[in-house]
């Protein structure tokens, strides 16, 4: 680990290796302030790799290391999100948009992190897709489209044939986990139709319909579940 600074990391349990890529925001004023915390021991949080708004990437965990900043959550009926990802941090308030040299640089980072460890673009996910009950990151200005275009990860198609009574059944096909419908909702429309306001509509059942079944969630992930 020589030459990584943050001391927060330890094994991938039961010999896994990353399948998944869980993008966070960091909800601070400043990357120095953000580096700060995920190197300090007693914080106990830290991430892959942190991005700043400049376009600095700075790796601060191995990746070949579990990092501690998924927290409790699942994606595809598998929790210890830990052990299957890598997680990266980009230096955000959350109330702000993402520049386009951290964006740019994301998409360094990103393709790098797929074609070394021959991860999807399905793969790819926000920290608000696995753990829709408490978190919201990297948030409604995030620009998810802009990554699918590239192959780094998904974006549904509207189409005709969605059924809003399997709305909930064609996420967690997906990969979203167990929890309330309107908090599902919530996170959907935060990455898929952060415009979209109301209820549960004909909208947002054909574009869920569409991601069951172009990116059934057991495609990423693989192995028996590890313990959180």
């Amino acid at each position: 680990m020589t030459g990584f600074p943050s001391p927060n990391f330890g094994d991938r349990r039961g010999g896994l290796r990353p399948s998944l890529v869980v993008i966070h925001y960091t909800a601070m004023a400043s990357c120095a302030e953000s580096r700060a915390r995920l190197c300090d021991p007693t914080a106990e949080v830290s991430a892959h790799w942190l991005i700043d708004r400049d376009g600095t990437a700075e790796q601060l965990v191995d990746e070949a290391a579990r990092a501690w900043h998924a927290g409790a959550g699942a994606w595809a009926g598998l929790a210890d999100v830990n052990s299957r990802s890598i997680g990266i941090e980009l230096q955000n308030t959350g109330a702000e948009p993402f520049s386009e040299p951290q964006m740019a640089a994301l998409e360094r980072v990103l393709a790098g992190l797929l074609r070394r460890w021959s991860i999807p673009p399905q793969g790819v996910i926000g920290h608000s897709d696995m753990a829709p009950d408490r978190k919201a990151d990297p948030g409604p200005r995030f620009d998810w489209r802009r990554l699918a275009l590239q192959g780094l990860s998904v974006w549904p198609q509207a189409g005709a044939g969605g059924d809003p009574d399997r709305f909930t059944a064609d996420l967690r096909r997906f990969g979203y986990p167990e929890a309330a419908p309107d908090m599902l909702l919530h996170a959907f429309r935060l990455r898929f139709r952060p415009w979209a306001r109301g209820p549960l509509d004909s909208t947002d059942a054909a574009l869920a319909a569409d991601l069951a079944a172009r990116f059934p969630g057991d495609a990423p992930l693989d192995g028996p579940p590890a313990s959180a």
